[in-house]
């Protein structure tokens, strides 16, 4: 069954989704990104997120990149795959073309746009359970859902089979040491965050580990962040971290858009020689005047983080 899995643990970067246009694929981009991932040290790939624009981009795109992924990481990794929809059955046609291509396995944020109580949220996640090929993980995302997996839900979800772990992007401390601490018996059923500036403190508390956005760029540092953590050592768990903490304030703000995340880390990656910097739309890429930004910082990183 699938609880026999062996829990995932470590760095796992939510994969930006490299384009050559709003619709078109850049698979050399894939390529290129998943080796240097690789060679970075990561212990998963998660893509379909949100640092990959899921929800700007067209399911035939979404279906290539799984294919293409799955392909270019050959199982030396695992590989996660984000399923998030508004609609339960176009969550699992995806689901499926996943498993198709030998994923680890899936993972789901409520359905946005309506906002769901708790108890429509475990119907809709047990109705996904039961009929997911893979197993899946629960995507606590409430800024761009409206919808909170409180944490009874996430005790009930827990019980499910089918269900293995949880990932929570809510940035909200608290609520993820009360799941730590509920949840401190059951190592079986993965605990990670997706805010980076929180990962160290949270595997020091026992989590399993990161979906860090800025491992698309500097994969070593978080690896050797999270092993510092992951051991213990204080001392090189702060030092890591100082490092690490300059990569939001450099790259993250930059232009001030809703899209200054995505746009900072596919502009970097740019220009490293990696892939193109373009973006689904209704985003587009930085002009020149941010991509200059963009440019001083990375120079300025670079020789702290390499």
């Amino acid at each position: 069954m699938n609880r026999n899995k062996s829990t995932l643990r470590g760095i796992i970067p939510p994969m930006i989704t490299p384009l050559l246009d709003t619709n078109t694929l850049d698979e050399q981009g894939v390529e290129n990104l998943v080796e240097y991932l690789i060679a970075g040290g990561v212990h998963g790939i998660f893509i379909l997120g949100t640092t990959g624009e899921a929800q700007h981009l067209s399911f035939r795109i979404k279906g290539e990149l799984i294919r293409k992924t799955a392909a270019c990481i050959n199982g030396r990794i695992p590989l996660l795959v984000g399923i998030t929809d508004v609609s339960l059955y176009e969550s699992l046609k995806i689901a499926r073309i996943a498993e198709e291509n030998n994923a680890y396995g899936v993972v789901a944020a409520p359905p946005y746009y309506f906002s769901l109580g708790q108890p429509e949220l475990v119907e809709y996640y047990e109705a996904l359970a039961n009929e997911s090929p893979l197993p899946l993980y629960l995507y606590n995302m409430p800024s761009h859902t409206k919808t909170v997996i409180e944490i009874d839900t996430v005790k009930e979800m827990a019980q499910h089979q089918n269900v293995i772990g949880l990932k929570d992007s809510s940035a909200n401390g608290v609520y993820f040491s009360k799941l730590l601490y509920l949840f401190k018996d059951r190592p079986d059923f993965g605990l990670y965050v997706g805010p980076e500036e929180m990962m160290a403190s949270t595997v020091l508390m026992g989590s399993h580990g990161g979906v860090s956005g800025g491992a698309n760029l500097y994969p070593e540092i978080f690896v050797k962040l999270y092993e510092a953590a992951a051991a213990k050592d204080i001392n090189k768990t702060i030092e890591l971290q100082n490092r690490m903490i300059t990569i939001s304030f450099e790259l993250y703000g930059i232009g001030r858009f809703g899209s200054s995340y995505i746009k900072g880390i596919k502009t970097a990656l740019s220009l490293k020689g990696i892939c193109s910097d373009v973006l689904a739309q209704p985003f587009n890429r930085f002009l020149e005047p941010e991509k200059e930004k963009v440019k001083r910082a990375v120079e300025k990183l670079e020789p702290s983080l390499l």
